[in-house]
């Protein structure tokens, strides 16, 4: 196993899709981020969508359950927490992100509820550029995006 101190932490709010998530898995355990998963989720976690999606990456990544968004977020005291969202002003890419970062996405029907959106300061909310006819990307093409400029700005450490 490898350090993760150093790293990343993605926060899946109530997500619904079994093969997102299972992808997002993977991502985590090839990246050396910590996922987070917030109930109620959408799935069962044998799920065999999910467990497909996630290959043989499932012992690799560092996954917590949390009951609902208050125990989430009181396991990160002292951390920037951003919300990625299509309603955020600041691209995402405009961010100078620190090691300890944390990363908040919504479900893939619903986004994250306005009144937890509301709780995230502006320059915490942020967003993906795309044609302004769309809607959204897929929950894990965009969180692959946030989190490999992330780690991109930390000179992929840790990566080979």
């Amino acid at each position: 196993m490898y350090d993760t101190s150093y790293m990343f932490d993605l926060i899946l709010y109530q997500p619904e899709i079994p093969p997102n998530t299972g992808n997002i898995i993977r991502l985590c355990a090839n990246t050396g981020v910590s996922l987070h998963l917030v109930k109620p989720l959408g799935f069962r976690l044998n799920d065999r969508e999910l467990q497909r999606a996630g290959l043989d990456y499932h012992e690799f990544a560092h996954i917590t359950i949390h009951e609902n968004w208050e125990s989430c977020k009181a396991h990160f005291p002292g951390r920037r927490l951003f919300a990625v969202t299509t309603r955020g002003k600041q691209r995402y890419d405009e961010v100078t992100f620190n090691s300890d970062d944390v990363f908040v996405f919504g479900s893939e029907t619903r986004g994250l509820p306005s009144s937890l959106l509301e709780s995230f300061p502006e320059q915490y909310r942020i967003r993906l550029p795309m044609l302004p006819q769309n809607r959204s990307l897929n929950l894990a093409n965009a969180a692959a995006v946030v989190i490999y400029e992330a780690w991109r700005q930390a000179g992929f450490k840790g990566g080979q």
